[in-house]
């Protein structure tokens, strides 16, 4: 689900509760009006980096009192500096200013949460939740797939190789 359809289902859902949810991307800036009109902002995380970095722009971040980071295990991918970085940041701020502020990472895929969840400071008593398999309304199968080919075009072949194809045809 790509930002924008992500955002039309928040507005949809939470008009009816009064909340105004506002976009803040590269492609779409808020004026201050817009931002103190709105309780929650859907942000990319490059565009809360620079704006966590601007001094000016520090009476914005301090009305925000919780921190949602989807998909955190791209803590591990090409986005993933950035991520550590506002995370370092915002709990830097956290402790020299002492706001609340809390922050939560959302992973389907996250097999170290516990590392994770101590880079974040998460008391692993009362604030890290780990929700397996036996939670899902629909089970999942695993399979694992091994590559024994020794020559690594070859190997990439293998592994690029679809296990499955579905056809619809109508």
């Amino acid at each position: 689900m790509n930002l924008l359809t992500f955002l039309k289902l928040i507005l949809q859902r939470l008009s009816t509760y009064g909340l105004q949810v506002s976009e803040l991307t590269g492609d779409h800036n808020l004026n201050k009006e817009q931002i103190n009109s709105t309780q929650i902002i859907v942000c990319t995380p490059e565009k809360w980096d620079i704006i966590t970095r601007k001094g000016g722009e520090r009476t914005y971040t301090q009305l925000v009192r919780l921190i949602i980071i989807d998909e955190i295990h791209l803590l591990h991918d090409d986005r993933g500096p950035v991520l550590e970085s506002l995370i370092a940041r915002t709990i830097r701020q956290i402790e020299a200013t002492q706001e609340l502020v809390r922050l939560v990472g959302l992973s389907a895929t996250l097999p170290n949460y516990e590392d994770v969840a101590t880079f974040m400071r998460v008391n692993p008593a009362k604030g890290l939740f780990f929700f397996d398999n036996s939670f899902r309304p629909v089970a999942l199968e695993q399979q694992y797939v091994g590559v024994t080919e020794k020559k690594p075009l070859k190997r990439m072949q293998v592994r690029l190789k679809p296990i499955l194809s579905l056809f619809f045809i109508r």
